[in-house]
């Protein structure tokens, strides 16, 4: 790791310290006239490559910055109607003005030719059809094959490694982050272009004042008003009988747009996530998230194999959403968004595994079998306002789940076989309304934000029957350990409810004047939660007695933050800079008087934050980060009644445990190179991240036999370092994009178990490499890959114990025979060793479309899983057990399609 850093040090000050110059200036015609559009490159003599490049402003000046070791270098300057001109000049900083003679250019023959990518100011803009293979049909099928552009599993859209900001489509935010519905069923034929909008700030009134880091993207269509949509129909033979029904009309105007989104399938594909918020803007927008349970109560579940979600879910899902915007007045200021969706889904699951306990010396077995059941329904309301000349956005979310789990268990351990029926039934109820306005005043912006949270969770688990709960327990404080009695037939149940209420207000100035911006602030930031648990079971001659109130929790935590904080921001044509350096005084109180809970932490903390970057020779952007974070506990380290969390076991946390402390120091750095001209783009980066606990968390048997959260007051350390790099090009001339990433991490940190203090350190080591091609008009080729190599270590795990390595591909090869005629071979890899136990799992799926030009439509035969494989094995090592898994897979099945699309 010590070399890795050295490297990346010498690389990364090497490129900024290297001669960097700058030649600016204006551009006219004879008659002294500015040009504008000019474009001005910077070329080594002899050699056909573009150093740097610029484009004239409407003034007609230009300003452009190269690094390069020649003392001469040549500036060529190009207009439309002028003389190409060419200059040798110095590798210096200097001033040069140009007069460029009048030239009529004779246009015998027109071709319009469109530049796969091309740039302009921090606009990168890519021209799909460069891009796209015969069988790509939506955007999501070509935005994969865009140069320094990635598509997360989730759908999370990544530019040069990180996730973007905001999805607009024809410059509009429909979707407010959840753009994963319109990226994969927008038709990829009518969008024109994306355009990836670097240092994107979203909030006009904010550009030039306070600078971003991240980027943006924007789907231009083909026209300004669009109405299109894709659509799927298909049925297919398995057991049980399949359906695959994918219904997503959209409409894009100059006032309006709206999507549509039905998808209903029971053949393995996850639909129903595509609702969720991938981008989150700016903090300045106010607080968005994506609503979630507070799951405190769980059933045994089945493990997930480490695979393509559509190889081994087995689902029955309905996923229903609706997305409109509309202008509210004249000047298409003001904007109304309505979000609605609604989820039915069903998935069943089921695992077996074998588990070595290194420590102890013991192996125990387990079978689970489950059902979920999800049913969610979410609406939201937005109003904004985001203008030049002021900004307003409140948003209202409303969210109800009603969720249920189920479980049948097998268990053969030190207690015997058993077996158990464990139910687990979840309603929530979620409110949250966001407002953030910024009012222009005189010089200066004023911006009030508020923030109003209220959720409602309640939880019910049931284990039948009772005996399944092999606890043990001691009569008496040096009485021997023996297992629970529970009464025979009779069911255990966990009550469980906790209510939380999360309020933030803040209000600030903001100042600017020649680039810098300083913004003031003072916030308060209030929550409560309240928790009310009780368990209920019948044991024989009452021994242990469940009524008593070591059963229940009756807890209030309540956390009073206010802060006192000032943000400076600078913005340059090369430099970004924002920072904050908040102050805040943490008030933190745990009460439940049954329990004897009464703990309470009052600490002022100071957490500065900040960012850097540095752009120069067109082509480059450096980057420094540095911050300091606090965390103290919340509420799931301070209730003291016993909770049956899981079949597992009770749990509770001592009383007399004072609140945790973590104190986080983090810091990174980052050098980009994005080239459009020659299809270029690569970054590299290091993090370092620096955790220091107060605590450490030790699992105890109590006097009563029972599992028993202790802290020990004791410093402790987690250190994470992390260095990546990615370089991906596209070649023109064989229409191929291919990338490389590499990742390694290394982790130490300490636990304890039992008694015995345990040094953990885990290395891991990803390397991944994609590639896809367009070169044959026969044949089209999509290939990612990933090698893995990891080592956990500790006084447990030795030698090759810990040592995993993975290996995992995805092939995917479209023959093209005849005009409208593809034959389709896809290919998934997953390999995986473990000391000197190996496991290789392929999966094969064939397809055959043809295709009806005229209509747009396309008839698909697919057979997914033609070996049918059903059941995947892996190994996983945590710090001292080694677990054998094998989990079920879907069987091979055959579906047929009719895709097609609105318009």
């Amino acid at each position: 790791m010590k070399k890795n850093i050295s490297l990346f040090l010498m690389l990364f000050f090497t490129v900024l310290t290297f001669a960097q110059k700058t030649v600016s200036g204006k551009i006219t015609d004879d008659d002294g006239v500015a040009i504008p559009s000019a474009s001005v490159t910077i070329e080594e003599p002899g050699k056909d490559a573009i150093l740097a490049y610029a484009i004239t402003n409407s003034k007609g000046e230009y300003k452009v910055t190269f690094t390069s070791a020649e003392s001469n270098v040549d500036l060529k300057v190009k207009a439309f109607n002028q003389k190409p001109l060419t200059k040798q000049i110095s590798n210096s900083d200097q001033t040069l003005n140009f007069k460029m003679q009048s030239e009529a250019t004779e246009i015998k023959e027109v071709q319009l030719k469109t530049k796969m990518i091309t740039a302009r100011g921090d606009t990168i803009s890519y021209d799909l059809k460069a891009f796209n293979s015969k069988n790509d049909r939506t955007l999501a099928d070509v935005m994969k094959k865009i140069p320094g552009i990635e598509v997360n599993k989730d759908g999370t859209i990544l530019y040069q490694g990180n996730a973007i900001n905001k999805f607009y489509v024809n410059g509009k935010d429909l979707m407010e982050g959840g753009y994963g519905t319109i990226n994969n069923s927008l038709p990829k034929d009518a969008v024109q272009k994306v355009e990836v909008l670097e240092n994107h700030q979203p909030v006009k009134i904010l550009q030039d004042k306070v600078p971003s880091d991240q980027a943006a993207i924007n789907i231009k269509l083909k026209n300004s008003v669009t109405m299109t949509g894709r659509g799927e129909v298909g049925t297919g033979f398995g057991d049980p009988w399949l359906w695959n029904v994918k219904l997503t009309p959209m409409f894009f105007g100059q006032k309006s747009q709206w999507v549509v989104n039905y998808k209903t399938n029971n053949m393995g594909e996850q639909v129903e996530n595509e609702g969720n918020i991938l981008a989150f803007g700016s903090s300045w927008e106010g607080r968005r998230s994506n609503i979630s349970q507070n799951n405190w109560l769980s059933v045994e579940n089945a493990s997930v194999p480490d695979l393509p979600v559509k190889r081994y879910l087995m689902n029955s899902v309905h996923y229903l959403s609706a997305n409109y915007l509309t202008n509210i007045d004249k000047k298409k200021e003001w904007e109304l968004k309505a979000n609605a969706n609604y989820t039915n889904n069903a998935v069943e699951r089921e695992s077996n595994s074998v588990t070595r306990d290194i420590q102890q010396g013991t192996q125990y077995t387990t079978r689970f079998l489950n059902n979920f059941y999800t049913d969610k329904l979410k609406g939201e309301l937005i109003f904004t306002k985001n203008a030049k000349k002021g900004f307003f956005k409140n948003t209202t979310t409303f969210s109800q789940f009603w969720n249920a789990d189920r479980a049948f268990a097998e268990r053969n351990d030190k207690q015997g076989y058993r077996i158990g029926n464990e139910a687990l039934e979840s309603p929530t109820t979620s409110f949250q309304n966001s407002l953030s306005t910024i009012i222009p005043w005189k010089e200066k912006m004023v911006n009030f934000k508020s923030y109003i949270s209220y959720q409602d969770d309640r939880q019910t688990l049931e284990i039948s029957p009772a005996n399944y709960l092999q606890f043990p327990y001691r009569d008496s404080l040096k009485g021997p350990l023996k297992t629970i009695d529970f009464t025979p037939g009779s069911t255990a149940l966990q009550y469980f409810r906790i209510k939380s209420l999360d309020t933030s207000h803040s209000a600030n100035i903001s100042l600017s004047s020649k680039g810098w911006t300083f913004t003031p602030q003072v916030g308060l930031d209030f929550s409560t939660d309240k928790l009310t648990t009780n368990f209920d079971g019948s044991t024989v001659n009452d021994k242990p007695d469940f009524a008593t109130l070591n059963y229940e929790n009756d807890l209030k935590f309540t956390r009073v933050n206010p802060s006192a904080s000032v943000g400076i921001n600078y913005k340059s044509e090369s430099w970004s800079l924002f920072s904050s350096f908040p102050v805040n005084f943490n008030n933190i109180k745990a009460e439940d008087a049954f329990r004897n809970v009464s703990k309470s932490l009052n600490k002022v903390t100071f957490t500065p934050n900040v960012f850097a970057q540095y752009s120069f020779a067109s082509f480059f952007k450096a980057s420094v980060n540095g911050g300091i974070s606090n965390n103290f506990g919340d509420i799931q380290t301070a209730y003291a009644g016993y909770i049956l969390t899981s079949p597992g076991g009770f749990n509770k946390m001592n009383p007399k445990n004072p609140i945790p402390e973590t104190n986080t120091k983090n810091g990174g750095l980052r050098l980009e190179y994005r080239n459009p001209l020659n299809n270029l783009f690569f970054n590299v980066g290091y993090r370092l991240s620096d955790a220091k606990n107060n605590l450490l968390a030790s699992s105890i048997v109590n006097e009563s036999g029972f599992s028993e959260i202790e802290y020990i007051e004791k410093e402790n350390k987690r250190i994470n370092n992390s260095f990546y790099a990615e370089i991906g090009k596209y070649f023109p001339k064989f229409k191929t994009n291919a990338s490389f990433s590499y990742n390694n991490t290394t982790t130490k940190s300490q636990s304890i178990r039992n008694t015995d203090l345990i040094d953990n350190k885990n290395n891991g080591n990803t390397l991944g490499f994609k590639f896809n091609n367009t070169y044959f008009s026969w044949m089209s080729v999509d290939f990612n890959a990933s090698k893995t190599w990891n080592k956990t270590s500790n006084i447990f795990l030795t030698g090759n114990q810990g040592k995993t390595e993975g290996y995992n591909h995805n092939l995917n090869i479209f023959f093209y025979p005849l005009e409208n005629h593809t034959i389709g071979f896809y290919w998934d890899q997953i390999n995986s060793k473990s000391a000197d136990v190996k496991y290789n799992n392929g999966f094969f799926d064939l397809s055959y479309q043809f295709s009806w030009t005229k209509k747009k439509v396309d008839f698909e035969l697919k057979w997914m899983n033609i070996a049918d494989k059903k059941v995947f094995e892996r190994i996983d090592i945590d710090n001292t057990n080694i677990t054998q898994r094998s989990m079920q897979l879907r069987p091979s099945q055959v579906m047929f399609t009719v895709k097609f699309n609105f318009k």
